[in-house]
């Protein structure tokens, strides 16, 4: 009987430190994204926020209005989403799925997209924009 009370407490110990350690990795407010694609350097601003026990948000560049963010999941301290970029001065669109590291701030990770047949990925690094939190 103890030994099954200990496996028990251990393993409710287990999974309390796996809240604890995903509640102290912190991916709310936003984000000024920066990255480099074919040669030039680009922003995007992500923004992430917390509904309920859900992460909800939005990635928004310069030359177009934001878009929402699909399938974002929170898992030992990466965030991963995909989001859906209209392109400027035509009607098609690619699809950008993201990995980022969340070790405090910055934040700092992956992007990669499928267009015209070539899979492109490039460096991203995102700074959490003061007072928002």
């Amino acid at each position: 009987m103890k030994a099954i009370l200990s496996a028990a407490l251990i393993l409710a110990l287990c999974g309390f430190a796996v809240a604890a350690d995903n509640n102290a990795v912190d991916p709310i407010g936003t984000w000024k994204c920066e990255y480099e694609i074919g040669g030039q350097q680009r922003t995007s601003t992500l923004k992430i926020k917390k509904d309920g026990d859900n992460l909800t948000g939005t990635m928004s560049w310069p030359d177009k209005d934001e878009a929402k963010l699909k399938d974002l999941k929170l898992k030992d301290g990466t965030l991963s989403f995909s989001a859906v970029r209209k392109l400027p001065r035509s009607d098609s669109s690619i699809n950008i799925e993201y990995k980022l590291a969340i070790e405090g701030d910055p934040i700092s990770g992956k992007g990669t997209s499928d267009y015209g047949g070539e899979k492109r990925d490039w460096d991203i690094k995102a700074t959490r924009q003061k007072n928002d939190k």
